[in-house]
């Protein structure tokens, strides 16, 4: 009975002098070492590919298509060549992943939006915040009629968005150009490498303050893609169309632009020109002189109920997008130099910003 004690004590030591050596084995502490180095190594390759003054990086974000309009993913830089005015210019940073996106939604709640249409707009939008998007992805909101107003700055909160957009009452004027050129600062101040704006409305701009032509040259000299979703004026589908199938997407029509000058605006070919007949009251040729330059799209809708197919298929693109990333080939000088993207594929297109303005 006595001798049980020490014998206990004798293995205690035994087992912690055991614990000691084995914890001084470079062997053992390794994992933990590892695995805290991890930890506190950055994320690779996680700033931004940003143009500014004074940092001579262009970045581009490209989306590309098969002969049926479908994205085309798996790419890789080899794949792809890259040249500014003209001239071949060296790919240095280049992306295939899914990265994180910083959105802005700009939606038009003018009287003409009230009943069906903002509910729809409502459940879309819920939808594409829930379901679609990445929980890392950041987005603010801005409403429109007589003014812009930013009812959600930049969260994750999905439950915040919501009840902001529950909360959208249509009423008044559109001032549509007002509201894009709101969103663009704060589009720059988001933390993501990936910016774009998704613009929903249903008619003609009658408020705004900003001009066409001088929201087009903030757009140019912006790195957001902008998309846009038109509702158009008529309120139900004639019953022989049936229901779905909205108007397809409308792509930039042509890769490469001409090199010189500024792009000039071109309309849409095929059936979605229907969007500009007298029936209509969307603007298309305002929606597509915002989207194109920016490597974004317009597309029109006939029924509001077709907005939460519309929005999937931007989500679905905000998932396949290329970043490229190249030293500007060009001086400060205040011109506008023009951007053009091949891919090795002939039967490919690429979708992308037409070109940037070298601001002093």
């Amino acid at each position: 009975m006595n001798e049980r004690p020490p014998l206990l004590i004798a293995l205690c030591i035994g087992v912690a002098i055991q614990l000691t050596v084995w914890a001084n084995q470079p062997e053992a502490r390794r994992p933990i070492e590892e695995f805290r180095s991890e930890q506190q190594q950055p994320e690779p390759n996680t700033q931004p590919f940003l143009f500014r003054s004074g940092i001579a990086l262009i970045n581009v974000t490209a989306t590309v298509t098969d002969a049926r309009g479908r994205v085309v993913s798996g790419l890789t830089q080899d794949d792809f060549a890259v040249y500014e005015d003209g001239e071949p210019v060296q790919i240095t940073h280049f992306a295939n992943h899914r990265i994180p996106v910083s959105l802005g939604i700009a939606i038009d709640t003018s009287r003409s939006m009230e009943g069906r249409k903002m509910d729809a707009a409502r459940n879309a939008l819920n939808h594409f915040l829930y379901d679609l998007l990445g929980l890392d992805d950041e987005i603010f909101l801005y409403r429109f009629d007589y003014t812009p107003v930013l009812t959600q700055n930049w969260t994750t909160d999905r439950d915040r968005l919501s009840l902001a957009i529950r909360n959208l009452r249509p009423r008044g004027g559109t001032a549509m150009y007002d509201a894009v050129a709101e969103s663009l600062p704060l589009l720059v101040q988001g933390r993501h490498r990936k910016k774009a704006l998704l613009l929903i409305s249903d008619g003609h701009d009658t408020n705004s303050e900003t001009d066409l032509r001088e929201l087009r040259s903030l757009i140019q000299d912006s790195e957001a893609l902008i998309y846009a979703i038109g509702i158009d004026g008529r309120s139900q589908r004639p019953s022989w169309m049936g229901r779905g199938s909205p108007v397809q997407p409308v792509p930039p029509r042509t890769f490469p632009f001409p090199v010189g000058g500024q792009p000039t605006l071109q309309l849409p070919l095929g059936r979605n020109l229907s969007a500009t007949r007298s029936e209509d009251k969307v603007n298309v040729t305002a929606l597509r002189a915002l989207t194109d330059r920016s490597g974004g799209w317009t597309e029109i809708i006939r029924n509001a109920n077709d907005l939460e197919p519309a929005t999937a298929r931007i989500a679905h693109e905000l998932n396949q997008h290329y970043y490229l990333g190249y030293p500007a080939a060009s001086e400060k000088d205040g011109q506008w130099h023009v951007i053009r993207i091949e891919v090795r594929n002939s039967e490919y297109r690429v979708r992308a910003r037409r070109g940037y303005t070298a601001s002093p």
